[in-house]
């Protein structure tokens, strides 16, 4: 029996990538391996295709539409699965060429190692038959951890002392900052990643409270033990810290206007795209602080821009991990404003978390190629 084929768009970095690939093997898969962002190419190729070529190569942007489409049909063959991590676009146009009638392999699964699946166009998915995957929560501790980072750089004003300290200067704090247990936190989205957040804040003291688009907030889970992650084995759980729920509050102005400290948790979607834009970012406490490891596209980039240069705006700072327009295609207005602190969407990216994301990925991309759907998250329009 022929075995279902995966090509990895966006293999895990490092020493990852052998465990990657382990994973997938174990599961009967034949993979093709996109070397483009591999750091050692060379090693690759040594460890992975001279072994009786147990993988395949190939080497191309996968931003570029027309290549990665071509990769994927290649020789008219195809290919059951596609994996990524990075968020690469899968568009309409992919996915039809990729399920084209005559294709030895037509296209069946999209697996992302991560939650998001905005860069997935799920109508079109569905309507060519692409199931598609992700990993909801692998990443939920690490995103938590780099909020509260970001929280913190901002509310000690870290980057300023640290910029003077490099000039030499012996910068002296002007206005003594609040404690953390002086501020309130508010969370937008209190999914798996915001409650995870709000366990952290809630123990250093914060007030925290939370909007949900759905009725109910649930307390946030007590820490698994993490476990080795192995072929068959499970996989390693980020823990998220346990404590008390954060206090609903129903209403996303009022949120704005009595927290001095705003989170994003949300997933990208059509009612969320431009949720925090001119009109919300105006009623927000004065001195208060955004931050945004969710999506670029919620939150108005030119607007936050506009708020941050203004020194009568009650808005005193916002920490940005995720843009608009990335990757190769990286710009925004926010570019040169000292006090926007600017990153390049990694917020989920610790050892475990992508570790975490890269197996059960695996696992998930050959439980459906295998007709085994129950229990595997799937994303639909």
């Amino acid at each position: 029996m022929e075995r279902s084929r995966v090509l990895l768009v966006d293999a895990a970095p490092g020493a990852l990538l052998g465990r990657e690939l382990e994973r997938l093997l174990g599961h009967g898969l034949a993979v093709t391996l996109n070397l483009r962002r591999v750091a050692d190419r060379a090693g690759a190729r040594t460890d992975w295709g001279g072994r009786g070529g147990r993988v395949d190569f190939t080497d191309f942007d996968p931003f570029d539409e027309a290549a990665l489409l071509a990769e994927t049909v290649r020789d008219g063959l195809g290919h059951h699965a596609v994996k990524s991590r990075a968020g690469v676009p899968l568009r309409a146009a992919f996915l039809a060429g990729a399920t084209r009638p005559g294709l030895a392999h037509p296209l069946r699964v999209i697996g992302r190692a991560g939650a998001g699946t905005d860069h997935v166009e799920l109508a079109a998915a569905a309507r060519h038959g692409v199931t598609v995957t992700h990993t909801p929560g692998s990443n939920a501790a690490a995103v938590a951890e780099f909020a509260l980072a970001q929280l913190l750089a901002l509310t000690r004003g870290l980057r300023s002392y640290d910029e003077a300290a490099h000039r030499g200067e012996w910068l002296a704090a002007t206005a003594p900052p609040k404690e953390l247990s002086e501020l309130t936190l508010g969370i937008v989205g209190p999914g798996r990643i915001g409650l995870a957040l709000a366990g952290r804040a809630s123990a250093l003291g914060m007030e925290v409270q939370a909007f949900s688009r759905r009725p109910a907030i649930t307390s946030a889970p007590s820490a698994p033990d993490l476990a080795p992650a192995s072929a068959s084995g499970p996989d390693p759980t980020p823990a998220s810290a346990p404590g008390p729920a954060p206090r609903p509050n129903g209403s996303l102005p009022d949120l704005l206007a009595t927290s001095d400290v705003v989170s994003l948790h949300l997933p990208l979607t059509p009612e969320t795209r431009g949720l925090i834009g001119r009109a919300e970012l105006t009623l927000m406490r004065p001195g208060a602080i955004l931050l945004n490891t969710a999506r670029g596209g919620i939150v108005d980039e030119q607007a936050l821009a506009d708020a941050l240069r203004d020194p009568a705006h009650p808005l005193a700072a916002a920490a940005v991990d995720t843009f608009e327009h990335e990757h190769a295609a990286f710009a925004s207005p926010l570019f040169g404003l000292p006090n926007a602190l600017l990153t390049p969407h990694v917020a989920g990216m610790t050892r475990t978390a992508m570790a975490t994301a890269a197996l059960r990925c695996a696992d998930h991309i050959a439980a459906l190629l295998a007709g085994r759907p129950e229990g595997i998250p799937v994303v639909t329009a």
